[in-house]
């Protein structure tokens, strides 16, 4: 259950032209406002209150006559008797979601294989924040199936089947169908006629449809929150059942695919190649059909940055 701060609360610290007049005004309204800025949550609208603003705390007057005031959530375990409970009003607070592909940075949390605490770091909303389309992915898959096929089907034509080319029996008499030779596709052991040959099934695709179609993947996985971001990809030891205890931990998650910026280490590449379902690749090498195989997607800094500059250099034409 959350609480909503109305605006008495406000009118608690004084009128609004009070914060022109008062020589103290800088130090109570950074009281007032730090404290607020410690509680859980975020502040929403358009007016973002902060202690270290002067700026905003001077031409508080003249912004909040023109700006509509804004609430924050606030916690019963967070107030610490900063606000007096008669002036909080208990309200139903619902989050939002977040609206995809709004090209907007994310900020999220880095951590390790040990699960600790390894700050925040800003994904590009241009990469990780674009509208989920699936006909491009449907496009992209299609492209990656058809390019990786081997295409070394062959059959044989009437001249390369072994036989003889001697005319069977005569034209007329026998009263059998006439044939002048015993390769052709009617007979067993004969020809296959306008059967498939080696070649290549590729086909092609712009570059931007691809770019467009990995950043599609990626979108759709930090969306639902299937994305890591890891600082190393380091493991102590090359033991599987490190890994294994590891993914056991992690909530609804199948299949795990790991991306390390450069070579993958060695003691992790040891560790996971007797399971099945964790998987290795290089930044060079993610691609969008391996991150929908996979429900989980860990990437390590370096891999989110090597991806990111990938995306933004131009397309050569």
């Amino acid at each position: 259950m959350a609480l909503s701060i109305s605006r008495r609360v406000l009118r608690s610290f004084g009128s609004l032209s009070g914060f022109g007049r008062c020589g103290d005004s800088s130090s109570l309204t950074s009281q007032s406002f730090r404290a607020s800025h410690d509680l859980y949550g975020h502040v929403s609208g358009d007016c973002l209150f902060s202690a270290e603003s002067s700026s905003f705390i001077k031409g508080a007057v003249s912004s909040l006559a023109h700006r509509r005031l804004s609430t924050s959530n606030v916690t019963s375990e967070s107030t610490d008797g900063s606000f007096p409970s008669d002036l909080l009003s208990a309200k139903n607070v619902v989050t939002p979601q977040r609206e995809i592909g709004l090209y907007q940075d994310l900020v999220i949390p880095v951590t390790n294989f040990h699960n600790e605490d390894k700050g925040l770091m800003v994904l590009a909303g241009d990469v990780f924040d674009v509208p989920i389309r699936k006909d491009i992915i449907h496009r992209v898959v299609r492209w990656q199936l058809a390019k990786r096929q081997q295409g070394t089907h062959s059959t044989k034509t009437i001249s390369e089947v072994s036989g003889t080319g001697r005319k069977p029996y005569r034209q007329k008499g026998t009263g059998r169908a006439r044939h002048g030779t015993l390769r052709g596709p009617q007979f067993r052991g004969g020809a296959v006629m306008h059967g498939p040959k080696p070649r290549s099934h590729a086909f092609k695709l712009n570059k931007k449809v691809r770019r467009l179609g990995l950043k599609i993947a990626l979108t759709a996985r930090a969306a639902e929150g299937k994305l890591l971001v890891f600082e190393d990809l380091e493991v102590p030891t090359h033991k599987t059942k490190n890994i294994v205890n590891y993914v056991i931990e992690m909530e609804n998650t199948k299949k795990l695919l790991v991306v390390d910026g450069g070579p993958i280490n060695e003691k992790l590449k040891l560790a996971t190649q007797n399971l099945h379902y964790v998987n290795l690749l290089p930044s060079i090498g993610l691609n969008v059909y391996s991150i929908l195989q996979h429900d989980t997607l860990v990437m390590s800094r370096d891999a989110v940055n090597k991806i990111v500059e990938r995306m933004h250099t131009p397309i050569k034409r």
